[in-house]
């Protein structure tokens, strides 16, 4: 096992499920995008509750079903590869929230595998 250390940085864009890109759910358009520009991965996480801008609360709730949950998309990599997709975000986020940190990463794998960075 090999141990990286180092300084990184972390995107999270704040999006809700029904939002879309060219027919598609901006959080896969999003991920695409990400893949294309070689960023080192991507996590699309749905919410079960959350509200934003607009005050309206989206929940997942058997008696409060909605088809527009909170999606949160969370990107780490080297700060060069982050702004990469960012003139893409500006582009195609219309309505949400995204933030943008730096740091500390542990990463650990396998001595035998191939390191993608």
């Amino acid at each position: 096992m090999v141990k990286i250390t180092g300084k990184a940085r972390r995107l999270r864009i704040y999006i809700g499920e029904s939002d879309k890109y060219k027919g598609m759910p901006l959080y896969h358009a999003i991920v695409l995008k990400a893949k294309e520009l070689g960023l080192a991965g991507a996590t699309v996480i749905r919410g079960l509750e959350g509200f934003g801008a607009n005050s309206r609360i989206h929940s997942a709730r058997i008696l409060a079903i909605s088809s527009d949950l909170p999606i949160l998309i969370d990107i780490v990599d080297s700060v060069e590869y982050i702004e990469k997709i960012i003139p893409f975000l500006d582009e195609v986020v219309k309505q949400g929230l995204i933030t943008i940190e730096d740091i500390e990463i542990i990463k650990y794998t396998d001595s035998n595998s191939n390191k993608n960075k």
